[in-house]
């Protein structure tokens, strides 16, 4: 992150993340730091405490983006669809009510959730999901997971038990706009192209915002459809700009809004005639769309006007001193992770 006219970037080593005191840590105006496996969300929360800088993505509820039941709970609380669900921990003896399992759905506390259904682990940063299919096309399960070279899930035709090791979200499968059930002739249990029901699920549409004024969509292939990834040219995974609806740039504001999350991807399900947002990302950005980066770098969060003005504001409410115009005030990256790893394609 180079420096400006009206900034300087003070990069944060992972050794003084972990180890220095936050006492000791620079002073500054403007924090941009986002959670990874193994950053220490609470220090940086003290941090936040004792500076009082400003926030591109707020601390604390980074906290809630580590839980996708929290997750759920925050959408519908501000108006936003989800899909049907329910959540379970199958090992907290403190949990209400009780999970059966049927032939071909499940039932908590009466809420039912018919097959095919999605099995999605409460810790967010785990990405082993499955999908359960119901007898009358087969039955077994779909397991999804991060792209491992060109594969991204593998289908388990005589598996159909759920997991009972921890805490899941069980949702709904949704048939999106534009998908046919396509059916061969014979048995439609034998024959029916399952591939019409994977498509789909997996989120298609991921939306990418910068502050609640701003928002960038695309699309790629379902790895549920056949668990390739259908790469480019370089070795990318392809994917392609989509508009938004009205609803959905809605969604976006609250979202960016509710969680306080300036720089935020989320992932949307079109279903229906109606959207539903199916997870919130926290940190995320486009990786190959200079559009996207020439857009958002002119959106009024984000351009050095409001640094400027951030800092200025900042400085005149605790009566700090005004820092020399050949040295603007200083900025702080903070992440747990090797650069390297902003620009991963995994």
């Amino acid at each position: 992150m180079p420096d400006s006219a009206s900034s300087r970037c003070a990069l944060a080593s992972q050794d003084m993340i972990l180890e220095v005191p936050i006492e000791s840590w620079p002073v500054v105006d403007v924090l941009i730091a986002f959670y990874s496996n193994g950053f220490p969300l609470k220090k940086a929360e003290g941090y936040v405490k004792l500076r009082d800088p400003f926030c591109f993505n707020a601390i604390g509820p980074q906290s809630l983006l580590l839980d996708r039941r929290k997750i759920y709970a925050k959408l519908v609380a501000i108006g936003v669809p989800v899909p049907k669900h329910v959540v379970f921990d199958h090992t907290d003896p403190t949990t209400t009510g009780k999970l059966v399992q049927h032939e071909d759905y499940i039932e908590v506390s009466e809420v039912r959730i018919n097959k095919p259904f999605v099995e999605k682990p409460a810790d967010a940063e785990r990405h082993d999901i499955n999908i359960y299919y119901p007898d009358s096309v087969g039955g077994g399960t779909k397991r999804l997971f991060r792209k491992e070279k060109n594969e991204s899930s593998a289908f388990y035709p005589d598996e159909s038990a759920i997991r009972t090791d921890g805490a899941y979200v069980y949702e709904e499968y949704l048939p999106t706009e534009g998908t046919d059930l396509k059916v061969r002739a014979g048995d439609l249990s034998v024959d029916c192209d399952r591939s019409a029901l994977e498509r789909p699920w997996w989120p298609l549409k991921f939306v990418y915002t910068v502050g609640p004024k701003y928002a960038y969509a695309e699309a790629r292939k379902a790895p549920t459809l056949d668990g390739r990834v259908v790469r480019d040219a370089r070795g990318k995974e392809v994917r392609h700009p989509v508009l938004l609806t009205a609803d959905e740039k809605e969604f976006a504001r609250r979202i960016s809004l509710a969680f306080g999350q300036m720089v935020n991807g989320f992932d949307i399900l079109r279903a229906h005639g109606r959207s539903y947002v199916c997870d919130v990302n926290g940190w995320s950005f486009v990786k190959s769309s200079s559009a996207y980066y020439h857009d958002a770098a002119g959106a009024p969060s984000t351009s050095d006007s409001a640094i400027r003005l951030v800092s200025a504001q900042r400085r005149a409410s605790q009566a700090l001193p005004n820092p020399p115009t050949s040295q603007p005030p200083p900025l702080l990256l903070v992440r747990y992770a090797l650069t390297s790893q902003l620009y991963s394609d995994a």
